[in-house]
């Protein structure tokens, strides 16, 4: 019997047709295609409000806030775009590690830690407008599925006002979400803070 044929019939098997190979579109929206930012001067303002959380206060600490106004008039409205990208960085690598922690334990981190950040952002109101709530879901998702955050907001406009305050609130609390997962209050500046170095030192 010749190879390719079926036993009893003299038509040859046509042979499997190869599985192609799943592709993928390049998105316009990936990491590498956008500005990294001020991520230390974000990171600073993060760290700030940590700080004053887990220092039990119920407001702001007059010095950490004074520093962070200092920070800000210092840079100009350059300066400033630059930090929000910066915290746009933020919550990216954030929520790399918070998709990377999840799969590991074959969960989604879109379904476990995307509707925790809308209640939480949600019990903000004085902080955090109702209208801002879904761009800041909408960015930690870009995030989760390994777009950039800054891209992503980029194509409906500019910031507005009323979303600069929410985006420091989500790098905030995806902070606080590492931090309570890993049982440290400083892992997640940590994090950041080491990854900035291997950056500097590689650049030498």
């Amino acid at each position: 019997m010749r190879r390719g044929t079926k036993r009893g019939s003299g038509t040859a098997r046509c042979p499997p047709a190869a599985t192609p190979k799943r592709t993928f579109a390049l998105s316009p929206f990936e990491p590498r295609h956008a500005p990294a930012g001020d991520v230390g001067a974000a990171l600073m303002l993060v760290d700030s409000r940590i700080r004053t959380v887990h220092a039990g206060k119920s407001g702001p600490d007059p010095e950490q806030e004074q520093l962070v106004q200092q920070l800000l008039t210092s840079l100009g409205p350059e300066g400033v775009d630059d930090v929000l990208d910066g915290t746009c960085t933020l919550i990216y690598l954030y929520m790399k590690w918070l998709r990377e922690a999840h799969e590991a334990h074959d969960k989604d981190v879109v379904e476990y830690v995307v509707p925790t950040l809308v209640t939480s952002l949600k019990m903000l109101p004085k902080s955090v407008p109702p209208q801002a709530v879904p761009t800041m879901a909408g960015l930690a998702v870009a995030a989760a599925i390994g777009l950039s955050p800054t891209l992503w907001r980029n194509q409906y406009g500019d910031w507005t006002e009323a979303e600069l305050t929410p985006l420091e609130a989500t790098a905030f609390l995806l902070a606080e979400h590492i931090n309570r997962m890993t049982d440290d209050h400083n892992f997640a500046t940590r994090m950041i803070t080491e990854a900035l170095t291997q950056v500097e030192s590689g650049a030498e």
